[in-house]
């Protein structure tokens, strides 16, 4: 018998069991009385439904959220330019290898341009607009379109590569809002929506629960300090949905949806949002200061799903619940309050700890010189400490002040802004951008610039991700440049 006629046979037997109880069920339940009756009360082995509290939020219609929170979903369209490609841009596996060889020679190719389609949810009124930062990054134009079919111009404001999103503006007054929820209130099997553009389709809706929290995918790799702690969902979410809206069943927004579980890149079942508490630390940070304020803790953490040997050579003992530290950084925050190799992180600030994860959105939501409460573990005791955040660099300022100097260019003040008169091979505009010489910047981080002098001070009021804006002469277009994990 094949495997495949074992299932059915197994499944036939129960339907055949199953008649039989239907058919003598008189009787049967003649015989239950009699005992409930005669027979001293037995403990109770199973729930019943009466024991399981009635969720909440069970709507009789989904329409009300729909309703609110589909208006504030907007549809992104970017346009990324051609650009020249030289051979030391190209990695090991780039297609431009395995079609024009080796590199040498000093040789270039042309990339074509590219179009691609997001989605978004507003924010505010005057015109910001929350999206995912793979949705924009790179792009030279982003063109938005609301649900009322009008369309716009917009500028990316700033982006956060760590947590992948990006906060977009359009000139536009007196739009829907959408009203963000809290997503530490979030509970597994509550219903939630899903509001985007998937496959360049107009905005669609889709419904089901949240299956999972905390989740760490390992998605953003482009980044040097990944952030993940999504909310995970069986909404159906398809490319184009990313940077749309996971809202609740009120049709608040709890999430940002940015990406899929699947081994098709199609929908196959789990998709995963960006928490709304998180998002509200990023873009807040991004609005008011051009990039965003992050706290380090100076800790890392043991991979999770470890098997006995590799437990054993960490010297993780037991089972412990909570965050087992594997290192310490000598001048970070937490060696400052007294953590240790070896100490199990099991809360921050009263909240409770069981993963990695939960840890990232909890410190990720705080900036440096923020004071966090520690609970730990060691030895199997319970302990407390106090630790006061830092910047990347060891520092508790707000951010890394940027130098002129750091940018690796020559300048000079022109009309309209400070024109980049040579970039050096050495230096932060070679290493990330493709900027080319001759570009005249108007404004970095959202000020304004005029001057050298400007440039400088403007610089220095950014922390370690921001944007450089500006123009090409002859050219009437506004070219966006993204300045990631910046350091002196």
């Amino acid at each position: 018998m094949t495997k495949r006629n074992k299932i059915f046979t197994v499944l036939g037997v129960a339907a055949l069991m199953g008649a039989g109880a239907f058919a003598f069920s008189g009787k049967a339940v003649q015989v239950y009385d009699r005992f409930a009756k005669n027979e001293p009360a037995q403990e109770q082995l199973f729930r019943t439904v009466a024991d399981i509290p009635e969720a909440a939020d069970r709507p009789a219609s989904f329409e009300g959220a729909a309703d609110a929170a589909v208006p504030s979903v907007v549809h992104i369209r970017t346009v990324m330019k051609s650009r020249q490609i030289a051979d030391d841009e190209m990695g090991d596996d780039d297609i431009f290898r395995r079609f024009f060889g080796a590199p040498g020679g000093g040789r270039s190719f042309n990339a074509p341009q590219q179009r691609a389609s997001g989605s978004g949810v507003i924010i505010s009124d005057d015109g910001y607009i929350v999206t995912n930062n793979h949705v924009v990054q790179g792009a030279s134009e982003v063109d938005v379109t609301l649900a009322n079919r009008k369309n716009y111009k917009a500028k990316v404001i700033g982006t956060d590569p760590n947590t992948d999103l990006a906060l977009i503006r359009i000139d536009e007054k007196g739009l829907p809002v959408m009203p963000v929820g809290n997503s530490d209130d979030v509970k597994l099997g509550q219903w939630v929506l899903a509001v985007g553009y998937p496959l360049n389709l107009d905005v669609t809706v889709t419904q089901g629960i949240i299956s999972a929290k905390s989740r760490n995918i390992g998605i953003n790799r482009q980044s040097s300090a990944p952030v993940e702690s999504f909310l995970q969902t069986d909404a159906a979410v398809n490319p184009g949905s990313s940077g749309g809206a996971l809202v609740n069943t009120r049709g608040e927004l709890i999430g940002i949806n940015s990406a899929i579980a699947s081994p098709t890149g199609a929908y196959a079942g789990y998709a995963y949002a960006i928490p709304s508490n998180l998002i509200k630390k990023v873009i807040g940070d991004i609005k008011q200061f051009g990039s965003v304020q992050r706290g380090y803790l100076g800790i890392s953490m043991a991979p999770e799903n470890l098997d006995a040997d590799q437990r054993k050579q960490l010297g993780i003992e037991g089972d412990p619940n909570g965050i087992f530290v594997a290192g310490v950084d000598p001048a970070g925050a937490a060696a400052a309050a007294g953590i240790r190799k070896g100490d199990v992180i099991t809360g921050v600030n009263g909240t409770a700890l069981a993963s990695g994860a939960q840890l990232q959105e909890q410190i990720a939501r705080l900036k440096p010189g923020d004071r966090v409460q520690l609970t730990f573990l060691r030895n199997g005791n319970e302990q407390k400490a106090e630790a006061v955040l830092k910047g990347k660099m060891g520092d508790v300022a707000m951010g890394n002040a940027a130098s002129v100097e750091a940018l690796g260019a020559d300048f000079a003040a022109v009309d309209g802004g400070v024109q980049v008169t040579g970039i050096r091979e050495e230096g932060v505009l070679a290493d990330q951008t493709n900027m080319k010489k001759g570009f005249v910047i108007t404004r970095v981080g959202g000020i304004a610039v005029r001057s050298v002098e400007d440039l400088r001070a403007a610089l220095a009021r950014q922390g370690s991700n921001f944007q450089i804006e500006g123009t090409y002469p002859g050219s009437n277009r506004t070219y966006y440049y993204g300045i990631n994990d910046f350091s002196n």
